[in-house]
């Protein structure tokens, strides 16, 4: 059905809900402390939304270090190997660097191999992946190009697995590498693995205990309570890179540095910053379809999801929502099993910025199996229930 029919314009004002109100005074002095950021390159990133709360040259392409993991990680985990064990190479054990002390020859389960990825950095474990999950660190390295591009990483180029400066033509950039953050905590496996404090593996061959191994990001183990994952990096040249991901209030954020000589408070004061300064604006999804009067929608149709957007307090009265509903058709009435079941769509703008928004779906077109069905296709496209 072309034709769109608009139902209902309404401000959000009583199904607007807020996770935090901010501390103005206190808000404003964390924008000022926000000039004092080390990071050559910086950006802080509402994890849903992909708003981008703030920046600094977090478009200039630099060096990133071990923060190339991620992608690592992701593709690894995505390759659905994570059960597979592995043949560690001569070149894996040989790689500069951070390491996890593999043995040529050993036999390891890739998912141990993400975790001392992930959590110590190690840089034959990298190798080990790549091999095994593109069946060469080359072959690996055009999958790593080929997810970039997928996911929009404009200005990203991989060289290796690991981000050692082995390469003139390995870089990204704070927005990209937060855009990268974004898609693979998408993933539940890997929000588990980054957020792992400490996990133990099996002993390497003619060990007798097993490997323990803490994780490096000091946000997640002692210095940031909300902090709920992320990766580490340094090279000489590249010097501290670090991506992090953190919670509070029902928001969730991703903040990244490139360059950063201070970055575990560079990480604090971002968060602090967006924690304060914005609030995550919520339409229920239950309430925001009782505004619709039409005789022919009227209790018979629901949304998929909540509408969130995280907002500054001064943004709260730009925000309003339009529910548009397909023209019901005559032969709707007469047979009702040729109504869509997706009728239309409640859009959340900013002003005049579209910013979120969620399909509606027509409830007595559904019988159980295809209500059943239709939940899952949403969630699997990241607009679930549960947003």
């Amino acid at each position: 059905m072309k034709i769109r029919k608009q139902i209902v314009l309404f401000i959000a004002a009583m199904m607007v809900l807020f996770s935090c109100i901010p501390d103005r005074a206190k808000a404003i002095g964390q924008e000022k402390e926000m000039n004092g950021i080390s990071a050559q390159s910086a950006i802080l990133m509402e994890q849903r939304s992909g708003r981008v709360l703030f920046e600094k040259d977090a478009h200039t392409k630099r060096r990133i270090a071990s923060i190339t993991k991620i992608m690592t990680a992701i593709l690894a985990i995505e390759s659905g190997k994570m059960n597979d064990t592995v043949t560690v190479s001569a070149r894996a054990v040989h790689t500069e660097g951070s390491s996890i002390y593999l043995k040529e020859g050993e036999k390891i389960k890739l998912r141990h191999l993400v975790y001392g990825l992930m959590l110590r950095s190690g840089n034959d474990a990298a190798v080990a992946i790549a091999e095994h999950v593109g069946g060469s660190v080359e072959g690996f390295v055009f999958l790593m190009n080929q997810k970039a591009a997928e996911i929009g990483m404009r200005n990203t180029h991989f060289a290796n697995p690991h981000g050692l400066d082995d390469s003139e033509n390995h870089y990204s950039t704070a927005y990209d590498m937060a855009l990268l953050m974004q898609y693979a905590m998408k993933n539940k496996e890997f929000r588990k693995i980054s957020g792992t404090e400490v996990y133990r593996a099996p002993a390497a061959p003619g060990e007798d205990w097993d490997r323990v191994w803490r994780n490096k990001n000091k946000l997640l183990t002692s210095l940031y309570e909300y902090c709920t994952g992320g990766k580490t990096g340094y090279t000489k040249r590249a010097k501290r890179t670090l991506v992090t991901t953190a919670s509070k209030g029902g928001m969730d954020l991703i903040a990244v540095t490139l360059d950063a000589p201070d970055d575990w408070n560079d990480h604090i004061a971002m968060y602090e910053y967006g924690f304060n300064h914005y609030m995550m604006a919520k339409v229920n999804r239950k309430r925001m379809v009782k505004k619709v009067r039409d005789s022919f929608y009227r209790k018979n149709i629901q949304a998929s999801r909540d509408l969130r957007y995280p907002v500054t307090e001064e943004e709260i009265k730009e925000l309003h929502v339009k529910v548009y509903l397909l023209r019901p058709q005559k032969e709707w009435k007469k047979d009702e099993s040729s109504i869509p079941t997706i009728v239309g769509k409640a859009v959340l703008y900013l002003g005049d910025k579209a910013v979120d928004e969620v399909p509606l779906l027509y409830k007595k077109s559904m019988s159980k199996e295809t209500d059943h069905s239709i939940w899952n296709v949403f969630h699997f496209l990241g607009v679930g229930s549960d947003g």
